[in-house]
């Protein structure tokens, strides 16, 4: 007798504030993945959380919620498996570290971190649509110089409000 093959598991990662256009994709990517029989996994919430849990849930797929809190209800109501972690955002370790691979779709601080860590947890990662880091208001700099100016300035300015 053989081994029963796990399922591949795939992380959806994005935003709880999101665009329609976001969530249509979330939830076709959600149905997409449930039908090659992938576990789905996010952080349970709302928004693209909530569209790959729907599309997924839908085609008949299993759904993970890894939760920021510690009470299982908060999921969404297309989360299967819900787990509250109680560890708040460094439940985003989890959402990553669980995932063979991750797609993004849009995103905020969050999703950017989620980004950073499979990058260094070398978990594969692309996104759909455009990148968090282009909506997340970061300042440019053009030199190194203007960079260590603006750094400097903001970091007298912390003090002074600080105070």
């Amino acid at each position: 007798m053989s081994a029963a093959v796990p399922p591949l598991r795939i992380a959806v990662i994005g935003g709880a504030r999101a665009s329609e256009a976001e969530c249509n994709a979330a939830e076709r990517i959600g149905s997409e993945l449930a039908m090659a029989g992938a576990v789905v996994i996010c952080g349970g919430h709302g928004g693209v959380m909530e569209a790959v849990s729907r599309g997924a849930s839908k085609a008949g797929g299993l759904t993970v919620g890894i939760l920021p809190g510690s009470d299982a209800e908060a999921a969404n109501p297309w989360i299967i498996l819900p787990l509250p972690s109680g560890m708040g955002e460094a439940r985003n370790v989890l959402v990553v570290r669980t995932a063979e691979a991750v797609i993004a779709v849009g995103g905020e601080w969050g999703t950017l971190s989620e980004i950073a860590l499979a990058r260094k947890m070398n978990v594969s990662i692309a996104s759909v649509g455009n990148p968090p880091v282009e909506e997340l208001g970061l300042e440019r700099l053009g030199t190194p110089e203007e960079a260590a100016l603006w750094a400097l300035e903001r970091a007298l300015e912390g003090r002074k409000t600080s105070r």
